[in-house]
């Protein structure tokens, strides 16, 4: 049976697991998925000073966990020769450009407070060395730790189980005294205590996903989600692009979701373009990952990767959504199944902390879930249109410039330039 098909039938509950014995899903993973989790950090973030980001963020703690916040997703903690924290260097030295160890945990420990967990960005595919290339320090690894073939011309490992990336040592995780064993215990032991609950996989491309899912086991997070970016993003084949975050899923045995960039692509073309009939699937579901596993699939609209930072054209921004259309997007993956993130900037820099504080009311009021069940009223050119069944009411929505309604006993909860939102 193709993947496709278990996980459409995992997705109707006519399976409930696919996972090996041993295997651990995140509870957050595991359905009914209430969580709605902040990007808290973007591209420009490891420049602030005074305060610097931590300190920014804890500024803000209160009013994110009013606005209803489940969890908060932070930049990587570890010393990093690049400033924004992709090319870690000493894993167990927790003072980074966006604060220092004790002014980490203290604003995780605010956020725990509130009942907010934090979740933070593991990077784990590449390392770079103290002084050169491939010195590791804080833990000392050999160059045994780097695969074989590496551009560095020194890793005496095995090969690399992954795609390779050229900035930094790919880290040979068939490697079990210092690689595995080193991971793990900077999991458990460097950031656990810091009170982290959930993971994020950088690049996870670079290594079998297998081995993500021995250190999510390991860890035993309540959230966790891996950074499974396809090589290429065809519209006219999307079930390929999806059936590629399914395998990588698949490959930790369950024990890691994977954020929807199908969802994105799509999105990124509809409201671009006007093609909203691409967010429904000739099955009638959603076209994007959530339309085959939503339990498994963290939706989202910009991240610090593909979107803007601060303004409009700031930051990375390698693959965003039009600036004028952020709020169409959060509209949709705010009413839809799968685990919605929102971008910070987007709250404080963009101004837009009313609009999308309403719509996660109204996902909240309603009862909408990760697995909540979609019925698609319209999508055509210029419009989609969806019902969502939450625990307590139905969600009536729509994005777009066409109108459209969804008739009497529906009371409006929130609109603004091409969305709207009802409940009954």
């Amino acid at each position: 049976m193709k993947k496709s098909t278990i996980v459409a039938l995992l997705a109707a509950g006519m399976i409930t697991s696919m996972a090996p014995a041993g295997a651990a899903t995140p509870a957050q993973q595991a359905g009914g998925s209430t969580a709605i989790v902040l990007q808290g950090f973007h591209w420009n973030s490891a420049n602030y000073t005074g305060p610097d980001w931590y300190n920014t963020l804890l500024n803000n703690v209160g009013d994110l966990s009013a606005m209803g916040f489940t969890h908060v997703w932070f930049p990587p903690p570890s010393d990093s020769s690049a400033k924004e924290g992709y090319l870690p260097r000493q894993l167990n030295k927790l003072d980074s450009k966006y604060g220092s160890a004790a002014e980490l945990t203290n604003v995780v420990s605010a956020f725990n407070s509130k009942g907010v967990k934090s979740i933070v960005d593991v990077v784990v595919n590449h390392r770079v060395g103290t002084t050169g290339w491939s010195d590791f320090t804080n833990p000392n690894w050999t160059t045994y730790s780097i695969v074989n073939g590496d551009e560095c011309n020194c890793g005496l490992g095995n090969a690399d189980t992954g795609q390779g990336f050229s900035a930094g040592r790919d880290l040979d995780h068939k490697n079990v005294g210092e690689v595995q064993n080193g991971i793990i215990n900077w999991l458990n032991y460097t950031l656990k205590p810091v009170g982290f609950s959930g993971l994020r996989f950088d690049y996870v491309k670079g290594f079998s996903a297998s081995y993500a899912g021995q250190y999510s086991n390991a860890f035993a997070p309540d959230f966790c989600v891996g950074e499974m970016w396809p090589d290429s993003f065809d519209l006219n084949n999307l079930n390929a692009n999806r059936q590629a975050i399914m395998d990588w899923i698949n490959g930790t045995s369950n024990s890691c979701g994977a954020f929807d960039f199908t969802t994105k692509g799509i999105l990124n073309d509809a409201l671009a373009n006007g093609n909203y009939w691409r967010l429904k699937a000739t099955d009638g579901k959603p076209q994007g990952a959530i339309g085959w596993w939503p339990a498994m699939s963290v939706t989202f609209v910009d991240n610090h990767d593909t979107g803007p930072a601060e303004s409009c054209g700031t930051g990375q921004n390698l693959w965003p959504v039009p600036c004028g259309s952020v709020l169409e997007g959060y509209a949709y993956i705010l009413s839809h199944p799968g685990i919605p993130t929102v971008f910070y900037p987007h709250i404080y820099n963009w101004n837009l902390k009313t609009q999308i504080a309403a719509l996660m009311a109204v996902r909240k009021n309603a009862g909408v879930n990760s697995t909540s069940a979609v019925a698609i009223q319209q999508a055509t050119q210029g419009l989609y249109a969806a019902i969502i069944t939450g625990t307590t009411h139905q969600l009536a929505m729509k994005i777009g410039p066409n109108s459209w309604s969804p008739g009497a006993g529906w009371t409006l909860q929130t609109s603004g330039n091409n969305y709207a939102v009802w409940m009954k």
